[in-house]
């Protein structure tokens, strides 16, 4: 009678509590993708649109020919840190429209 008594305790607890053996180990934690930071974690670096507005719209600056003008406007945006690219050719003179008989 003890004999079976402990089989069904033994049933049972195998039933209840949880098994041991290379079965039963923890499965692996999967590595989390790390969240990129945020564009509004880092303060703003560039030129505020006051800054800007006053170098577009200098009297003196306007009165100027068009090359020396964004000469003007680089070295304006250069006083500030900021990199002014413009372009260093006029590319009315490298693409040519012609037209296409069709």
């Amino acid at each position: 009678m003890r004999d079976s008594i402990f089989r069904a305790l033994l049933w049972t607890l195998r039933l209840l509590l949880p098994a041991e053996g290379r079965h039963a180990a923890e499965q692996p934690v999967t590595p989390t993708v790390p969240v990129p930071p945020s564009p509004w974690s880092r303060p703003w670096t560039a030129p505020s649109a006051r800054e800007v507005r006053e170098i577009f719209r200098d009297e003196h600056t306007r009165q100027l020919p068009a090359p020396q003008r964004e000469r003007s406007y680089a070295a304006a945006f250069a006083r500030i840190g900021v990199d002014y690219d413009h372009p260093t050719m006029p590319l009315g003179s490298l693409v040519r429209r012609e037209r296409v008989a069709a």
